[in-house]
């Protein structure tokens, strides 16, 4: 999974990624600094709740930034400092969003546009 978060983490000023189920388990994290280990024993449902109806969001605090994007089966949630290139980040993310489609759902749109021999 790390191969598909290759180009975010390369931005430049990006500090991590997070993938969120929509009842708040932590999926997947990644991050360029000692934090990920820590991240596991925190509930996150109650911010993840929080999210339910936002599809995309910047979050900026003191000195880091939170963007946030929700995708069919999860929330992405991308950490950065705030001289992040938020406009490459957002079009990482879009080309991103698609890989994180589960494979039922795929099933789905895939015989819908199968064609008929």
């Amino acid at each position: 999974m790390k191969e598909l978060f290759k180009d975010i983490m390369g931005t430049e000023d990006v500090e991590g990624v997070m993938v969120f189920s929509f009842d708040g388990q932590l999926i997947y994290d990644d991050f360029s600094n000692e934090l990920s280990g820590t991240l596991e024993s925190i509930s996150w449902k109650p911010f993840i709740d929080s999210l339910s109806a936002i599809r995309e969001a910047d979050i900026i605090f003191g000195n880091k930034r939170l963007y946030i994007r929700k995708a069919l089966a999860c929330y992405l949630i991308v950490c950065m400092g705030l001289f992040a290139p938020v406009a490459m980040v957002r079009l990482n993310c879009d080309i991103l969003l698609p890989s994180l489609v589960p494979d039922k759902a795929s099933k789905g749109f895939s015989s819908l546009f199968k064609r008929k021999k």
